[in-house]
């Protein structure tokens, strides 16, 4: 199902087709500020199985990232951060950046890998934050990234329809994303250290 929903105004009957998909266990594409997003509800483990198979990997030894809607519920699933760290996230989000976290006990077992850390994410994306709040949870996300695809077929909703649609269930289309992913910062030392460069501005860690 390709389902079109407005990037800045996104109608909450178009929501609420993409969550009560999501509560069944359902994997969506979905849009965000870098690149279009697979994506699942982290209590489904079947569905983070379909998700894994998706993008031909193992899920025990995939970094899969969690879609949180504010830095409220991101701490939910982390154990303390530091408050250096606590600051530069704050100004950081929401934008472009996934922070590597040590996860916490309510982070599903079957997310936590040997390190014991989680992805998040807090998209400066309308359409996956209002998922999310009305989920009432975090999504599980990936990106659809392959090294053998052409940019334009990933930027490109309906194309990205056209590879996807008997794999997802629903594909939304918010109009073209890029094909630049989040730029990743390992949080879980002493020091802040940015492990994939991708967009956004790398100076404030």
């Amino acid at each position: 199902m390709l389902l079109k929903i407005h990037p800045d105004n996104p109608s909450d009957r178009q929501l609420k087709i993409v969550v009560d998909c999501l509560r069944r266990g359902g994997v969506i594409i979905y849009p965000s500020d870098t690149v279009y997003g697979l994506g699942c509800d982290i209590t489904q483990i079947k569905a983070v199985d379909r998700v894994a198979q998706i993008r031909g990997i193992r899920r025990d030894k995939a970094n899969f990232s969690f879609v949180c809607s504010d830095l409220s519920q991101l701490s939910g699933y982390s154990k303390p951060i530091p408050n250096h760290t606590y600051k530069v996230m704050r100004r950081a989000l929401p934008g472009p950046f996934t922070f590597i976290l040590d996860a916490n006990s309510e982070v599903p077992h079957f997310f936590q890998s040997k390190k014991k850390t989680v992805g998040i994410r807090i998209p400066d994306h309308k359409v996956p934050i209002q998922i999310v709040e009305m989920l009432g949870h975090p999504i599980m996300t990936t990106s659809i990234h392959s090294e053998d695809e052409i940019a334009d077929y990933l930027t490109d909703p309906e194309l990205i329809h056209e590879r996807f649609m008997k794999l997802v269930d629903i594909v939304i289309d918010s109009g073209p994303c890029g094909n630049v992913p989040s730029t990743v910062v390992d949080c879980t030392g002493d020091e802040m250290v940015v492990i994939r460069e991708g967009k956004g501005d790398i100076t404030q860690f």
